[in-house]
């Protein structure tokens, strides 16, 4: 069964968790428990693929879903068809001691596929199961990665609508192509003139609008999520830390229970916390690195016990990480203070009306055991990305350049996400290679053919395929329309 962080609703199972989203009354949805994993479990599912893999980790952690449902949803998610890599999440040697999980193989070319390929077939087969007759609303905020690939996932799904709001400007110009050229007959993308957390802050509040559920409970609606606070979303993510790790065992990099440590580009802090809450099933995890970019609201957050979004927002090269309000961090608390709902209520309401909340020394330290931050800012990455490609011909994007820094950290053999193709961020990496050149006003298409004939570097398949021809016009709004705006996107509203 699945609970509230914050102890203020009823206890619901895994599609019911799926379906909504997030809990009504505010709060996010965890297992009262984790399964946990026998180092020999791992042992005999030591040579599965990818796929079987998923099977067994999801099996686990979606209580009321049965084995023939949860193989549909892999089968359908995790195939050649949306995946070019047959591994699907390739291993790649960067120097000794250290590795890069490729998470981008997938349609999008962005780590946000491995979940959100799966979640439709989940979101679907939870609907089913709960004899729900509306339509699903899937909101999203996005700072960029996790828009594309939710359009991509839910285009053409019977029975859904999902709107994607993004962040003006906020978000790399390959990004913005990405999602403004996505078909569909139910897909809608809106930018808002702000930031990723004004974005992500008026969602939740939709969520919480008790008079706009009613109007569209009226027009036959009700909302989901495919951001990471839905389970549906999340859980997939853990599935291909078992992968990675079993992978090195193989490979014999590593024995069976030697620890290896994870450097992850970290946001909303969905990523780090399925490595997390692969370890608390069992996975050998040593510490995890928590990967900021100058929004380095996390690095100071596990270095003082303060969480602070009282400064200011920069727009990087890296737009995936420009968060300051990371709301996963609810589920890692709620969890390291033993289920403690009523305290964590308490730093969230905080944080909403002070922008900031401070945890006891103790639990500090036990976090410290945890995970390790560190964060790297603009100039630092691009430096990273020259000297990776000159010493390995590896090409990096700016946020797994960012998490190769924070990696120096690491005690054990250290896996780095991958969290991105090199050419959804084709601007940066080629500043990056060749610093004196001026591509501010290049066209990224161009720009793309340019990086991978100079670096030979085969462009991302799906990449290839876009053109500016394609795109669909979108409304830009302000902050305040959002609501509105939805209503109006709606084909039954």
């Amino acid at each position: 069964m699945f609970i509230s962080t914050r102890g203020n609703s009823k206890a619901v199972h895994a599609s019911e968790a799926i379906m909504r989203g997030m809990v009504p009354e505010g709060g996010l949805y965890l297992p009262e428990q984790f399964p946990t994993i026998a180092l020999a479990d791992f042992e005999s599912h030591l040579d599965d693929s990818y796929q079987d893999l998923a099977k067994w980790i999801l099996g686990l952690l979606l209580d009321d879903f049965t084995e023939e449902e949860v193989a549909a949803c892999v089968e359908a998610a995790y195939n050649e068809e949306n995946f070019e890599h047959p591994s699907v999440t390739p291993l790649v040697k960067l120097t000794e001691g250290s590795y890069v999980l490729e998470l981008w193989h997938g349609p999008t070319a962005a780590f946000k596929d491995l979940a959100l390929q799966i979640m439709p077939h989940l979101l679907v087969t939870a609907l089913r199961k709960n004899n729900c007759q509306k339509d699903v609303v899937i909101l999203v905020a996005t700072s960029g990665d996790t828009g594309k690939a939710a359009l991509e996932g839910f285009k053409n799904v019977p029975g859904t609508q999902v709107v994607v709001f993004y962040p003006d400007q906020g978000v790399s110009p390959m990004q913005e192509l990405q999602m403004t050229t996505t078909e569909g007959n139910n897909t809608h993308v809106v930018a808002v003139k702000g930031n990723f957390d004004d974005c992500q802050s008026a969602v939740k509040e939709l969520f919480a609008d008790q008079d706009m559920i009613q109007k569209l409970d009226q027009a036959g609606y009700q909302f989901s999520s495919a951001n990471s606070i839905n389970w549906g979303r999340l859980s997939p993510q853990v599935v291909y830390y078992v992968a990675a790790y079993l992978n090195l065992v193989r490979r014999e990099q590593i024995q069976l229970g030697d620890p290896v440590d994870f450097s992850v580009p970290t946001g909303n802090f969905g990523n780090i916390l399925a490595a997390y809450m692969a370890k608390e099933m069992g996975l050998p995890i040593g510490r995890l690195i928590c990967a900021s970019n100058e929004n380095n609201v996390l690095t100071d957050f596990f270095n003082t016990g303060t969480y602070n979004a009282n400064r200011p927002f920069y727009r990087t090269i890296s737009p995936s990480m420009d968060i300051l309000i990371s709301s996963n961090l609810e589920r890692y608390l709620y969890l390291k203070t033993g289920g403690d709902g009523e305290q964590i209520s308490q730093w969230m309401q905080d944080l909403k009306a002070t922008g900031t909340f401070t945890i006891p020394q103790a639990l500090q330290e036990a976090m410290a055991e945890d995970i390790l931050a560190a964060d790297a800012d603009a100039e630092t990455a691009k430096e990273v990305i020259a000297r990776v490609f000159e010493d390995s011909r590896y090409l990096l994007d700016p946020h797994t350049a960012v998490a190769v820094s924070a990696a120096a950290k690491a005690d054990h053999l250290v896996v780095v996400d991958a969290t991105a193709n090199p050419f959804k961020f084709v601007q940066a990496v080629s500043e990056a290679l060749a610093p004196d050149k001026d591509v501010s006003e290049a066209n990224v298409l161009d720009l793309m053919k340019e990086l991978s004939e100079v670096t030979n570097t085969p462009v991302h398949r799906a990449l290839a395929k876009l053109s500016q021809s394609g795109e669909r016009p979108h409304p830009v709004i302000e902050i305040a329309e959002i609501r509105d705006t939805l209503m109006d996107l709606l084909p039954k509203a």
